[in-house]
């Protein structure tokens, strides 16, 4: 008898362990839902689950109908792909059955896509701000027991609890400033055990961090900024994820990354536009890690390049973002970045998008503009790019003595190597962002320069990004991150500085804030600025003079770089534009100029004059 009950127990052992093995189940699918009205009918599936791929799938729907089901050595993982036959909203059930039987289901949902009209322009102020360092306007979400790394405000690397809510309740704010667009450092999960705030190591591409809000939260920020007039910009980030991607621990196959954390990028950007440059080179630049947390994706990976694409299109259906910014842009792989680009402008012809080029020299930036003479056959498709050596001119300029090519003769020389772009009037200008040096710090705290750096930049080509805090003279240097990102002053509730009420600010921030506003405010109205040409003349005797200008107005734009001496600068020479012009109304003090003949400029300070008939 107990031979026969072990003989039992060995064959029920067996059964058991066959059908335990035939067991799937189906943790998630992505993207979780689609839109109709789409350009591309097609749609790619990434089905997640322990022994999904044994499983059979079967779609019963007039709305769709499989195309091909892809497997990979990970039996974890099935890619399925679907044609959408239909124009209308509905639903449909994917079914995945073992030998007949259903033992997952999955309700796929159809909605319409929006008519949201999208876009950025030489028309916008574009905000950019570190939501963990903003404002937190919910307490509740600082921590949660599904994140690894709690709040604490006293760790300059860590958490501060900043969030969506902090935003959404400060977006006047925003606009008074005289904003138009608002640039968020990236919202969607970070779950990683330290320095997960600054949001640039994804764990899930589907999903907001809770810490921050939710999905929904997120898509109620979009509809309130929209309320008031103010686009939104996403920020992507497609080079590499977070070493803590549910990925990681289960990846879909052997190539889904690039080598691994011994194998670093060298950060050389100028190898891809170098016509001399090694195969050898450009792979451990696009294919290193950026640091042993982040690993680099493989998107030569079809599979994960249609993810990657079906991702950015996927946030901006469903939030109605109006620009999307890509981090990295030259680092991934460069026909899957202008694959990616052409994809999500072929859904919304009109949304702008842009590239992080962080390189020094304008060829090697003005590459990856879209439809330029000097890439050869790559085209990346992007609308615009971030003018790195237009920064850097505008952080050396107002600290030095005017030389061949030293002070303001960095920004003509800048400037007239704009032939190079296909299109200078939409590149991203800004004095600082979350990784450089801080304006205010860069031009020593010195409030006539940064003064005279930021009317600079909202008066030349280009669409301005400011990024937070600039506006009250915050302070920091990029080799300490922490105090670069400093909290927005306000933002927390026991603040005794409010920045958002102009409460308790110190005479240099009031001074800053002040003159920020009332220049990004007159620039909504001005079309010469946000849509005319530009005419420059060189710098003379530390003296920078330019125009903006259209068919029936013009501004007229001097900058004295002298440290001492004040100038009377002799306008005969500008009669070339000035000979329609009798006087002018200087923006900044408030007050006419009778006569166009002769200006005077005080030492290191700017004039706006609007140019009167």
């Amino acid at each position: 008898m107990r031979k026969m009950l072990q003989i039992f127990g060995i064959i029920f052992f067996t059964i058991f362990s066959v059908t335990n093995a035939q067991k799937a189940d189906l943790e998630r699918i992505e993207p979780p839902n689609w839109w109709v009205g789409m350009q591309n009918k097609n749609l790619q599936l990434l089905v997640h689950g322990d022994n999904i791929a044994q499983t059979t799938i079967k779609i019963e729907s007039e709305l769709v109908k499989i195309t091909e089901i892809h497997k990979t050595e990970n039996p974890n993982y099935l890619f399925i792909d679907i044609e959408i036959l239909t124009d209308k909203s509905g639903s449909f059930d994917i079914l995945f059955l073992s030998k007949n039987k259903k033992v997952a289901e999955y309700n796929y949902i159809l909605n319409e896509k929006s008519e949201h009209k999208r876009g950025i322009s030489s028309e916008d102020v574009i905000y950019l701000l570190m939501p963990d360092r903003f404002a937190n306007g919910d307490p509740n979400n600082d921590n949660s027991d599904n994140m690894l790394e709690k709040a604490d405000r006293n760790n300059l690397g860590g958490r501060h609890g900043g969030d969506i809510q902090g935003i959404i309740d400060n977006l006047d704010y925003l606009y008074k400033l005289g904003i138009t667009g608002l640039w968020l450092n990236p919202v969607i999960e970070n779950n990683n055990p330290e320095y997960s705030y600054h949001g640039y190591g994804t764990t899930d591409f589907y999903k907001i961090d809770e810490r921050f809000g939710t999905n929904e939260l997120y898509k109620t920020l979009s509809d309130k900024c929209h309320e008031k007039g103010l686009k939104l910009i996403i920020d992507v980030i497609y080079n590499h994820t977070g070493i803590n991607h549910w990925w990681i621990k289960d990846l879909p196959s052997s190539d889904w990354l690039n080598n691994d954390e011994n194998f670093r990028t060298t950060f050389r950007g100028n190898v891809i536009s170098d016509p001399y440059s090694s195969v050898h080179d450009k792979e451990q630049f696009y294919s290193g890690w950026f640091v042993g947390t982040m690993p680099d994706l493989n998107q030569k990976n079809t599979f994960l390049a249609t993810y990657l694409i079906q991702n950015t299109i996927w946030w901006v259906e469903f939030a109605d973002i109006d620009a999307i910014r890509i981090d990295t842009y030259p680092y991934p792989d460069q026909d899957f970045g202008s694959d990616l680009v052409a994809s999500v402008r072929k859904e919304y012809p009109d949304i702008f998008v842009f590239g992080e080029t962080w390189l020094h020299e304008t060829p090697q930036v003005a590459y990856y503009q879209e439809n330029n003479n000097i890439s050869g056959n790559y085209n990346s498709h992007l609308n615009s790019v971030t003018d790195f050596p237009l920064y850097y001119a505008i952080k050396a300029a107002f600290n030095e003595k005017e030389g061949w090519d030293t002070g303001l003769f960095r920004l003509a020389d800048r400037l007239a190597e704009d032939f190079l772009y296909s299109n200078p009037y939409i590149l991203i200008t800004f004095l600082d962002n979350h990784d450089i040096d801080r304006f205010f710090t860069a031009v020593g705290k010195n409030i006539n320069k940064f003064k005279m750096g930021f009317a600079f930049m909202i008066t030349t080509r280009g669409i301005p990004v400011i990024y937070y805090g600039t506006e009250i003279a915050m302070e920091g240097q990029e080799h300490n991150h922490g105090l670069l990102r400093q909290d927005f002053p306000g933002g927390w509730q026991d603040d005794k500085t409010n920045a958002f009420k102009q409460t308790n600010l110190s005479k240099t921030q009031s001074e800053a804030y002040n003159f920020v506003s009332k220049l990004l405010n007159w620039r909504k109205t001005n079309n010469a600025v946000k849509n005319g040409k530009l005419l420059h003349f060189l710098p003379d005797n530390n003296v920078y003079v330019y125009f903006r200008y259209t068919d029936n107005e013009a501004v007229m734009v001097l900058l004295n770089n002298d440290d001492t001496q004040k100038k009377e600068i002799d306008c005969n020479k500008f009669k070339e534009i000035l000979s329609d012009y009798k006087t002018g109304y200087d923006v900044i003090n408030d007050k006419k100029i009778v006569s166009l003949e002769t200006i005077t400029i005080e030492p290191k300070s700017v004039l706006i004059i609007e140019l009167l008939k």
